[in-house]
């Protein structure tokens, strides 16, 4: 039986032997696996002031007017504009007629699909091997030195396999998300094993993976649900530092504590000491 305390121990013991390699590795998932939301596109729309009450009063006034009245009788006075032609309007009808709108439609829906692809298979093909190859790294340092290089691990061993299992991982989750938000989430954590299983074990078939999983999760979902929770108010903490906080601490922190959870249900206790830990 494993206790919040003793994962987060251990995940803090871990980080300290380990410090910089976790702190990469966790932001290479932060950066690759789309964890990262953390920057605000600010638009500017620059305003013009004519000349104050008088231009709002006219600006008013013109509101009511129809639009080509406006701009003959107000904005091209306003520009010094004297050859405005109002047959503008019936080409910009002509432009933007209705078979005009749908096409850009249809052409927009075909690049949010394409993107939307895209963005599929760089996740199944690189994402998620990247996923499984920081859980091997993470599991590894709790007890020994790791090496960045395990991140590749996935993509020299089994691939398509892992691929593959990853996929189902992630379509499954999905699907159940469809029927409710609940059913998701409890999914989720039952199917949340299966990266730290494929990164001990990359032969496993999916079938077993999925299985493994489930029967690892039983009984503990909601345990792993509250030991996320208690990383909340680092998260609001890190909020005031722009995220630096959580690049620097929290996230390799809360990596580990989590490969802890897969240690813990996967051994029952620590697979190694510590103290055995050596600079390499």
């Amino acid at each position: 039986m494993w206790t919040r305390k003793e994962l987060k121990t251990k995940g803090k013991t871990a980080l300290r032997f380990n410090y910089w390699r976790s702190v990469l590795v966790s932001l290479i998932m932060l950066v690759v696996l789309g964890g990262s939301q953390g920057l605000i596109g600010i638009r500017y729309r620059p305003s013009f002031n004519y000349g104050g009450a008088q231009a709002a009063a006219e600006s008013s006034a013109a509101s009511s007017m129809d639009l080509e009245d406006f701009i003959n009788n107000q904005l091209t006075q306003e520009a010094g504009i004297d050859d405005f032609d109002p047959a503008i309007f019936d080409e910009m009808n002509e432009i933007l007629s209705p078979a005009v709108l749908a096409g850009a439609a249809i052409v927009i829906f075909i690049i949010i699909l394409l993107a939307s692809g895209i963005a599929i298979v760089l996740g199944a093909f690189i994402g998620n091997p990247i996923l499984v190859g920081c859980s091997r790294f993470f599991v590894t340092s709790l007890n020994q030195p790791a090496r960045v290089g395990e991140v590749g691990y996935a993509f020299d061993h089994n691939f398509l396999n892992v691929v593959k299992t990853m996929f189902l991982r992630d379509l499954y989750t999905f699907l159940w998300g469809l029927l409710l938000i609940i059913p998701g989430i409890v999914k989720s954590y039952e199917y949340r094993m299966i990266p730290y299983i494929l990164a001990e074990n990359p032969e496993i078939s999916t079938k077993e993976a999925f299985a493994k999983s489930k029967a690892m999760m039983a009984g503990q979902k909601w345990k792993a649900f509250v030991l996320d929770l208690s990383f909340i108010g680092w998260e609001l903490l890190s909020l005031f530092t722009a995220g630096l906080l959580h690049v620097f601490y929290v996230g390799p922190y809360r990596d580990l504590t989590n490969a802890a959870l897969y240690e813990a249900l996967e051994y029952g206790e620590p697979k190694g000491e510590l103290t055995a830990w050596t600079e390499s």
